[in-house]
């Protein structure tokens, strides 16, 4: 007979892997925040259940989400007593920013569910309350949100196309939104206003200008 973990089981295993083989670091350049964090020797491809494949996504830190970070902590009143949906959050950062930045209320969205567990154990490790949700919410009506972040999401063709056409969905609903990215291949520069810009690492290079954007109707 076999037999199965369930989702709970599996979450908590989860946790367990990144409290054991993550290292809490200060994030770079952003006063106030720290992350569990990968290095060398993490094995993150035993959690993913794929030796061959790639590392996974949610566990690094990507040049849009550290301009994201530093904008909401720079200019808290782009996010204070609003609501916002980090989306594609990865292990929480920009969630967490705007958490302490003074948002009334963050969800932090991520499909990766070992990336659900550890946006919980960043929330509680920089002591702010997020809302992890595993559901692909690109594919549905906005939620009932004030402000979307949206950081480092336009890497591919496909997955650009379905978010630009689920953020064109927030803006006509009201809802404004800003998007971080260093300039990827796919970013629908066409529909952005430029608003800020940070020196900031992205994964394996050093620090180079990524920037924030209005994304407009």
């Amino acid at each position: 007979m076999n037999f199965h973990k369930t989702s709970r089981d599996a979450f908590a295993d989860a946790e367990a892997f990144i409290r054991e083989n993550l290292v809490v670091l200060p994030v770079p350049s952003i006063a106030g925040i720290s992350l569990y964090t990968a290095h060398p020797g993490s094995g993150l491809r035993r959690l993913a259940g794929d030796d061959d494949g790639p590392p996974p996504y949610w566990a690094y830190r990507w040049a849009g989400g550290l301009a994201l970070a530093h904008h909401v902590l720079a200019l808290p009143e782009a996010v204070r007593g609003r609501r916002v949906l980090d989306l594609g959050a990865g292990s929480g950062l920009v969630g967490i920013a705007a958490a302490k930045a003074g948002a009334a209320s963050v969800m932090s969205a991520e499909i990766d569910p070992n990336g659900i567990a550890a946006i919980g154990l960043n929330a509680g490790l920089n002591g702010v309350t997020v809302m992890p949700c595993g559901d692909d919410l690109v594919g549905g009506a906005p939620p009932e949100v004030d402000l979307v972040l949206v950081g480092d999401l336009f890497y591919a063709r496909e997955i650009a196309e379905r978010v630009a056409v689920f953020l064109d969905r927030c803006r006509t609903a009201g809802i404004e939104v800003l998007v971080g990215d260093p300039g990827r291949e796919f970013l629908p520069l066409a529909r952005l206003d430029p608003v800020a810009e940070y020196a900031v690492a992205d994964v394996g290079s050093a620090a180079a200008p990524a920037r924030v954007y209005a994304f407009v109707a």
